[in-house]
């Protein structure tokens, strides 16, 4: 098999090419299966659970990030191992309901592409040092995973997570054994990157819109005016996201080679998985919220619409910290608002505890948007590192 080489970090190439594009629409049915398993199991061994499944899938998809980083996937070659590494995220994806149960074995299989693939894509690029460096640790997270396949009961979710520890956790704590060490082996190219996780991010949102407006009542006209109303949660949250992409572009652009992938690591992984949990848990309770509108909700619904645009909003001040850019005051108090409002969704109709939150949201967002006009916008400070 002829190698692929390493594209060069200009020109074009610092854009999202479509076979990414593709590869994140496959990704983000793992989004969409896990909203539907917490809206079926909505109390917190269910919020659980997807948790420990979207950290172990997260961590990899942020690897092929990485990966398409260095090589674009502009080769024949390289596309067709691409379309296998989705081929694996597929198969997890659709074992995901049952897959710390009857379904264990086929996710496992699936992982197991999606990291091999990875790997063997990652070793031909010329960030070889630290792909070496990874290999261990992913591969022993996809091992762990086929052996959790063989059992049942308590043992399988402590195997999972060991192997999202392994993973995720345990490369920072060997940083000499682990691609953590060597940070300046990886050449980040910013405008790529940021750009790969804005287009994730859009079509998680979009497919949250998809699945909120599934199974709603056609003739229902209190239904189907709470799903029109309901869209606003979506757009806010999109509203809110790509507020923040250019001074991270600019952040990014002026670090130097080594700092550039820590901060991309300490902005891309934890704090967007944080962001992708808390979409599934809006979508979660906002179905529910959509079918009954004029019922207060179970404790379990209200409590994922708050605090799922609670955690998408810490999810968002989490990137601008790891980003040393300062967090709008107003994104915190909606965090917290939001919570607040679920008292609203339980004792009163759920819909006023949408009609709360969709407020909360537009608030924030004009204040931040007086705060930026009175103040200057970090962003426009940004964008002179960026021009520079």
């Amino acid at each position: 098999m002829r190698h692929p080489r390493p594209a060069p970090a200009t020109g074009t190439d610092d854009r999202v090419t479509l076979d990414e594009v593709f590869f994140d629409v496959v990704f983000v049915l793992t989004v969409t299966q896990l909203a539907d398993v917490l809206k079926a199991h909505l109390n917190w061994v269910g919020f659980g659970h997807s948790a420990l499944i979207l950290g172990l899938l997260w961590y990899l998809y942020t690897g092929y990030a990485w990966l398409n980083n260095h090589l674009p996937p502009r080769q024949t070659t390289t596309k067709l191992l691409l379309f296998a590494g989705m081929a694996g995220f597929l198969l997890s994806a659709v074992a995901l309901p049952d897959a710390l149960t009857s379904g264990g074995a086929l996710f496992a299989v699936g992982y197991l592409i999606v990291v091999a693939v990875h790997l063997i894509l990652f070793l031909h690029t010329n960030a070889r040092t630290g792909a070496l460096r990874l290999a261990p640790y992913n591969l022993g997270a996809a091992l762990l995973i086929l052996a959790a396949a063989a059992f049942t009961g308590p043992v399988v979710p402590a195997l999972w997570a060991a192997a999202v520890f392994t993973q995720s956790v345990l490369p920072y704590l060997l940083p000499r054994l682990s691609w953590t060490g060597v940070p300046a082996a990886f050449h980040l190219r910013p405008a790529h990157f940021v750009e790969r996780h804005g287009l994730l991010v859009i079509v998680a949102l979009g497919e949250s819109v998809i699945a909120i407006g599934m199974g709603v009542p056609a003739d229902d006209l209190a239904a189907a005016t709470a799903t029109a109303i309901a869209l606003a949660i979506p757009v806010a949250l999109w509203w809110t996201y790509f507020t923040d992409t250019r001074p991270a572009t600019a952040a990014l652009t002026a670090a130097a080679l080594a700092a550039r992938s820590q901060m991309a690591a300490r902005t891309y992984v934890f704090p967007h998985f944080l962001l992708l949990l808390g979409v599934i848990s809006t979508v979660a309770g906002l179905h529910v919220v959509v079918v009954r509108p004029g019922e207060p909700a179970p404790t379990g619904a209200a409590l994922a619409l708050g605090g799922g645009v609670a955690l998408y909003l810490v999810g968002v001040a989490a990137v601008r910290r790891a980003l040393r850019v300062p967090i709008p005051p107003a994104r915190l108090a909606a965090a917290v608002a939001a919570l607040a409002a679920v008292a609203l969704g339980v004792t009163l109709p759920v819909a006023i505890q949408l009609v709360t939150t969709i407020a909360i949201l537009v608030l924030m967002l004009v204040v931040d948007a007086r705060r930026s006009t009175r103040r200057g916008d970090d962003v426009t400070a940004r964008s002179d590192v960026e021009r520079a």
